[in-house]
């Protein structure tokens, strides 16, 4: 029988709801969340570890990398076939992109999680964790980067997105749709993610802020940023990638400090390109020496320049690393 490594670091599958508290607490060890679904080891022989124990907003970026580390380690094992990593949702898709980045293998590497604690009428957390565990030891699977499995639908880890606060359909590959589904026992794929990139990074800079636009936005968080001293900024645009002038001339700023600087838009679909002139506009921008991050959110462009940084400090080579596939 085919086995599996199961990371565990907390979120909603390992919590509970009190009636004394009336809040969703943490409960679950990692051994009591997969004894509540002893279905999955009549798929695969398992081995847990229990990472950590947290709701995922205490989730940070660095350790988004140990887990990475971790991943790498026990990946390469000849005797392990996949790594299934159960999560909170409200980090997951920036703790997936992470490791999508830094895994290079063509071993399935699984992230699951639930809108429901495991004592919810209609919990979700068994039904994902059995459906990850099918995806994670399915051959179909391989060379597909990282996944993230909930509601018997597989997303690339590069492209889902959390888009609902309690439903349980939450995440969605916006503007490209899953990978494939889980049907019962079986594991269909329909396409591949062809984006799809590794980095060899052996730490990352957790010094990158994510500033959003809005409308008449002044450049104050730029300043902010600045002041500070972050390594990297990453601009989340409006449109087809612009910004209002006034902040167009703090991130110009930023440039001339050789801060490299990526600029994405807060739509939820396309690329950003540079069409539009005037001082905001995305034309101008290029010309100063911004980043395009092409159809990244502001989030995994985060991640993606944070785990940039980590391997080189030469914006060019940063430049290649976000805009080749695109421009």
């Amino acid at each position: 029988m085919k086995k599996l490594l199961i990371i565990t670091t907390g979120g909603t599958i390992a919590m509970k709801w009190d009636p004394f508290t009336d809040a969703i607490l943490s409960a679950k060890s990692g051994k009591e969340l997969l004894d509540s679904v002893p279905q999955i080891k009549q798929i695969a022989r398992l081995e847990l570890i229990e990472f950590s124990n947290i709701d995922s907003t205490e989730m940070t970026p660095l350790m988004m990398f140990e887990l990475a580390q971790l991943v790498r380690k026990h990946i390469v094992r000849p005797d392990i076939q996949g790594i299934i990593i159960t999560h909170g949702t409200d980090t997951l898709e920036e703790t997936a992109y992470m490791l999508d980045l830094l895994v290079d293998s063509s071993k399935p590497v699984v992230c699951t999680a639930a809108m429901r604690s495991f004592n919810e009428l209609g919990t979700d957390g068994p039904r994902n964790l059995l459906a990850a565990t099918r995806v994670a030891g399915s051959r179909t699977c391989c060379k597909l980067g990282t996944l993230v499995v909930l509601n018997d639908e597989i997303h690339a880890g590069r492209e889902v997105r959390k888009t609902y606060t309690s439903n349980v359909a939450t995440f969605e590959s916006l503007g490209y749709g899953p990978l494939g589904i889980v049907d019962e026992d079986r594991v269909l794929i329909f396409r591949k993610s062809l984006n799809r990139e590794t980095i060899a990074a052996q730490h990352i800079e957790e010094q990158v802020l994510l500033i959003k636009m809005t409308a008449g936005d002044d450049g104050c968080l730029v300043d902010y940023a600045l002041k500070h001293r972050v390594k990297g900024l990453v601009i989340e645009g409006l449109g087809r990638g612009n910004i209002p002038s006034r902040t167009a001339a703090k991130v110009i700023e930023a440039l001339q400090l050789k801060i490299p600087v990526v600029l994405t838009s807060r739509c939820f679909k396309g690329r950003v390109l540079g069409v539009y002139g005037g001082e905001g506009g995305g034309k101008h921008l290029r010309e100063a020496g911004i980043i395009f991050g092409g159809d990244l959110s502001g989030t995994k462009a985060r991640i993606k320049l944070m785990v940039a940084l980590g391997n080189t400090r030469d914006i060019a080579e940063i430049r290649q690393l976000f805009e080749q596939q695109y421009y």
